[in-house]
């Protein structure tokens, strides 16, 4: 084995270099020892920092145990209190909600909580390419004229200023949010937003739908001190935390404390007791496997954002929110044709922007930025996350049209492209725009675009650095030490994400069987056999993408070692296993 902590290959089959992670071979084996977890597993928790009496917990999050007070969050038992006012007086109350999956979801769990607390509720999200992002006069205009008297902004609404002010006097606004903020706050009746400045809640890591969930609990606990529930059953809020589930995930949060505990419920209770809508869509992608973040990720998530990217976010609200077999079939049907619309419109603007944006990278701008009239503005987001895989570094695609430029980026590690489009924004860059750190959108004029450029690519100088980054890996081991005991036992450090990584191995072997399968050959399976005889199955997906693929088949019959991630094999099932294959070196 390598020295630990040293280059575990001068370079891989992909051009990426391979660190391996620094091992206490003693420590580790008596962490093992003493929590009851294989070895491999114990390196991984002692990386981590956490202590072998707290091994169990860890690997067993309970919401119990890391679950807040909702009053620690600024203005949550304002937004309560007002709510809870709302129902018992039998005011209408109006939800608006973002187009993307923490925006629909948040929408969905407020939406069907409200309403089972016997509220009249109303709610819509905008239209992309009508509205724009977040709420507007005409949407809150709409909502007073339907009789609503208090509005709730869900994953929006913290930058709302003009939208609130027009419903002044005649409906309260209240925002459950989790965007960074710039500026002074809107006059709305409460902010709940753990990244406002003068929240010390420690919850900046939630998405819309964790606050949206904290908040309910308070609305619950308002409603229970009221004797609301004397007469009437008191909502399940655990069941909502599928919810919670699938907009974390998607929203791409922190996969750590409570984050990491709601999704660990959320999956549970999706697997128990999936709502129709999940069912059919999960059925839709073809999935034959409860879900996992993993498969939420790539398959849930696409579709239901597919909706607001080329029609109408309301429809992936109405799924969530269908109880009825057929009406959530039908919605998955559409939005199932909707996903594939999207693939075909991404590839097509992909095809088109890529010789710019290569031409940009090859010229060692630290960001990308492309710009075409012709662009879905529904897709921009997707294709700058392509780009910002292929090339390694920040970048934002614009589509001009009206003379308006809107743009999305998606950014690396390292560099805050969320605070770099609010500064634009101060400066005036850009008209109007936020966003996370990894991933941003704002709107500016075309002829601002070369200054908006220069600016970011000073701004991301120092902190992007050019090249494909190293891989970490958690150890290197044998195909025989590939069991099913150990890919159960790694499992169990998920949910995976952002900041809780799956770890990966590499293995050593002989390249004995490599071969293409599936939709144009874009998977790869592969065998890969020890000293000891043992052979290790390996799956590589989007085998078309890249230089490995190549190289792997020129490596057949070679000693090499495989870097990837362990996991039971669906397919085949029983003890089987497989290795998610991401890099190879000889």
């Amino acid at each position: 084995m390598p020295d630990a902590g040293k280059d575990a290959a001068p370079l891989s089959l992909s051009g990426r270099r391979w660190i391996l992670a620094e091992t206490d071979l003693l420590a580790s084996a008596r962490f093992a020892q003493a929590a009851g977890v294989p070895e491999p597993v114990a390196r991984i928790l002692l990386a981590r920092g956490v202590q072998a009496e707290a091994a169990a917990r860890h690997l067993a999050p309970r919401l119990r145990d890391l679950m807040p007070d909702p009053s620690s969050l600024a203005d949550a038992d304002r937004a309560a209190e007002r709510i809870a006012a709302a129902i018992i007086d039998g005011e209408t109350i109006a939800v608006f909600g973002d187009y993307d999956v923490d925006g629909t979801a948040s929408t969905a769990l407020l939406v069907g909580l409200l309403e089972r607390l016997g509220a009249r509720v109303l709610h819509a999200v905008p239209d992309r390419l009508r509205d724009g992002y977040g709420p507007n006069p005409a949407a809150f205009g709409r909502f007073v004229s339907a009789g609503a008297r208090l509005i709730i902004c869900v994953d929006c609404g913290t930058s709302a200023h003009a939208a609130i002010a027009s419903v002044a006097g005649d409906a309260d606004v209240i925002v459950f949010d989790h965007h960074g903020v710039s500026g002074a706050l809107p006059a709305a009746a409460a902010v709940v937003n753990p990244n406002r400045p003068d929240d010390r809640s420690g919850l900046g890591h939630l998405c819309a739908a964790g606050v949206t969930f904290l908040a309910a609990v308070a609305v619950l606990r308002r409603m229970r001190g009221a004797g609301w529930f004397a007469s009437r059953p008191e909502p399940d809020l655990l069941a909502e935390l599928d919810l919670v589930a699938l907009a974390s995930v998607c929203d791409m949060v922190p996969m750590v404390g409570l984050n990491r505990a709601f999704v660990d419920r959320g999956l549970a209770r999706i697997a128990a007791a999936p709502r129709p809508g999940l069912k059919a869509l999960a059925e839709r992608a073809g999935l034959r496997r409860a879900l996992d973040a993993d498969a939420i990720g790539f398959a849930i998530g696409p579709r239901l954002n597919a909706a607001g990217r080329l029609d109408d976010a309301g429809l992936s609200v109405r799924l969530l929110l269908a109880d009825k077999e057929a009406e959530a079939e039908a919605l998955a049907d559409l939005l199932d044709r909707l996903n594939r619309e999207r693939q075909a419109v991404e590839r097509a603007v992909l095809a088109a922007a890529a010789a710019e944006a290569e031409r940009q990278a090859e010229a060692g701008l630290p960001v990308v930025l492309v710009a075409c009239e012709a662009w879905h503005e529904g897709v921009i987001g997707i294709v700058a996350g392509r780009l910002r895989e292929r090339l390694r570094r920040p970048v934002l695609v614009f589509s001009l049209a009206g003379g308006t430029a809107k743009g999305s980026g998606r950014s690396v590690p390292g560099f805050d492209l969320g605070a770099a489009v609010r500064a634009a924004v101060a400066s005036g860059l850009a008209d109007k725009g936020g966003g996370h750190a990894l991933a941003a959108g704002l709107s500016t004029s075309p002829d601002r675009l070369a200054a908006l450029h220069e600016s970011l690519c000073a701004a991301a100088a120092c902190s992007v650095q050019p090249g494909p980054p190293p891989l970490a890996l958690a150890g290197e081991l044998v195909p025989e030490a590939a069991t099913a005991g150990l890919a159960e036992a790694l499992a169990r450090l998920g949910p995976f994400g952002v900041s809780n990584e799956e770890p990966l191995f590499a293995f050593r072997g002989v390249l004995a069987h490599l071969a293409r399968v599936g939709s144009g050959g874009s998977t790869l399976t592969l065998s890969l056999e020890g000293e000891g005889g043992a052979a290790l199955r390996g799956v590589m997906f989007r085998a078309d993408e890249g230089p490995l693929a190549a190289a792997l088949a020129a490596a057949r019959g070679r000693p090499l070692r495989l870097a990837g991630r362990l996991r039971r094999d669906g397919f085949r099932g029983g003890e089987a296993v497989a290795l998610h294959v991401v890099d190879a070196a000889l």
